[in-house]
């Protein structure tokens, strides 16, 4: 492993260097990889892994044929390489289960009938092995059990793979029975496409995933947009101008700059009027906020959230809920100019919306 200085702390790390492919195509020589369930995380990691020329085969539910669907337009071939959920679990040495975490309680019983010694049991979140009280799920004794966890959407997991960048991805061993355990989880980790793997425990990951993905990743960034947004249309801005301040700006710009070197370095190269209020005006909404993620923090660790997850996405009719969730906010007059400013953007000029004027939330530009 390599040691990298993280802001004073040192930490191990695991990059290409020092576990090439060649190294995981060797490890998992005779593997045969399940991949189970084709929705979010499933499509990224198992194309990532055939490219890179490991074993593998999927498994997915014939009745969401929607997915289903999806894989074989992917090149996977039903019989050959695509199979119902217990078949596909049956034939694969590393069973990965890549299905929701609801799912993954509903599930579970088959997959555990289905599992060998020596197996191995592969995760990409920490949540059924850390809530086993709520989920159920508790593995055999005598299988691996892995955790490689990409930090991004299936979507970023391909993308970057495709582009040569890789992602970030934490990893870590529950459950070493064969003694190959870290050796498999990190083969894994470079097989389906990570650009640098970090240590860490499935308790730990849940709790920081669930953290991030509740508030600066998602939840507390929408919620932010959509008050900055309230506010400046309250005042009498356009909707262009209260999208382009608060969403374009950043997204086209400003978190560019902070990826690439640093949110100071990003202050350091606006202008004197941004930085002064930034500086001043960072700490009032660190105050603000605090309360809400200590908050958020204990409701992880309690479980009251994996209660929260389990209840509501487990119930039958949680899709049409969410779409309709999803909807509310798409058709939200923020997010239809931000549907009309993405059309306007000179690399999309060509998508640009028919006619001199664009209707946005019922208004025109």
């Amino acid at each position: 492993m390599a040691i990298i200085d993280f802001g004073g702390v040192q930490e191990e790390v695991v990059t290409r260097d020092e576990f090439p492919m060649e190294k995981a195509l060797e490890v998992l020589r005779d593997e045969t990889i399940a991949v189970i369930g084709y929705g979010v995380q499933g499509p990224a990691q198992s194309l990532n892994m055939r490219d890179n020329g490991f074993n593998v085969i999927v498994g997915q539910a014939k009745e969401f044929e929607r997915d289903w669907n999806r894989a074989i337009a992917d090149g996977w071939i039903p019989g050959e390489t695509l199979f119902d959920i217990e078949e596909a679990a049956r034939r694969g040495t590393v069973v990965q289960l890549l299905v929701s975490d609801a799912a993954q309680r509903a599930i579970w019983p088959a997959i555990k009938e289905c599992l060998n010694p020596g197996n191995a049991l592969y995760f990409s979140h920490g949540f059924s092995i850390t809530y086993a009280d709520q989920t159920g799920v508790v593995p055999p004794e005598d299988v691996d059990v892995l955790l490689v966890a990409p930090k991004g959407s299936g979507t970023s997991v391909r993308r970057n793979f495709l582009s040569g960048a890789g992602i970030n991805s934490s990893f870590a061993v529950e459950q070493d029975f064969t003694g190959r355990a870290q050796e498999r989880c990190l083969a894994l980790g470079i097989a389906v496409g990570s650009g640098y793997l970090f240590p860490t425990t499935f308790r730990n990951e849940v709790f920081s995933d669930l953290t991030g993905e509740r508030g600066v990743l998602m939840g507390a960034l929408a919620g932010v947009m959509e008050a900055q947004y309230e506010v400046l249309r309250a005042h009498g801005h356009s909707p262009s101008e209260a999208f382009n301040e608060t969403v374009e700006e950043l997204t086209e710009s400003l978190i560019r700059l902070v990826g690439e070197n640093g949110m100071d370095w990003m202050y350091a190269n606006c202008s004197a009027t941004a930085q002064r209020g930034a500086l001043d005006w960072k700490p009032k909404f660190r105050a603000a906020v605090a309360p809400v993620f200590a908050e958020l923090y204990d409701r992880v660790a309690s479980g009251a959230e994996t209660a929260r997850v389990l209840d509501s996405c487990g119930a039958p009719d949680y899709q049409v809920g969410l779409s309709a969730e999803l909807a509310e906010m798409g058709n939200s007059e923020l997010w239809q100019a931000g549907k009309a400013t993405r059309s306007l953007r000179p690399h999309e000029a060509s998508k640009a919306f028919a006619g001199a004027t664009t209707g946005v939330g019922g208004r025109e530009l």
